[in-house]
């Protein structure tokens, strides 16, 4: 997909797993720094959600986000729709999801990161979780946001 002119559509990108309490919620804050700093705000819709939406944000996501300078403690995992997911350009799930291609159309280019869940584990594993995904949104916005 190219971006060639200020009137397109925006870029609409997805960021889902199971819960929407771990990967996700880190891939929507580096997805939200990242459009920020590209000067991107009017050109990029960002969504997150899961499937089976948990109640909160895992404790150990919030503590690592919150090294690395995001506070996630205010964000609710909710549920994401076929059809929210059917209405973006990019939908990266996180390792856990049962989407399928063939559930959202040929036309949504579906990115699976096959990250491992943080969810129980140690602080210095969810640390290295959080820097892999830091450095996939970064080449994900990479690929759309070349300078023309």
């Amino acid at each position: 997909m190219s971006t060639n002119s200020a009137s397109d559509d925006p870029i609409r990108i997805a960021f889902m797993c199971v819960q929407n309490a771990g990967r996700s919620q880190m891939s929507t804050a580096f997805a939200e720094r990242e459009r920020d700093r590209r000067g991107l705000s009017d050109r990029v819709e960002i969504l997150t959600g899961g499937t089976h939406p948990a109640d909160h944000v895992h404790e150990g996501v919030i503590e690592v986000m919150d090294e690395a300078g995001f506070d996630l403690s205010d964000r609710t995992p909710r549920e994401i729709t076929i059809d929210e997911l059917q209405s973006c350009d990019y939908v990266a799930t996180m390792g856990c999801s049962t989407l399928d291609v063939g559930d959202v159309g040929e036309a949504v280019d579906v990115r699976d990161w096959a990250l491992a869940d943080p969810d129980g584990k140690d602080f210095d594993r969810v640390r290295e979780i959080r820097d892999e995904i830091e450095q996939r949104v970064i080449a994900l916005f990479d690929e759309f946001s070349t300078p023309s």
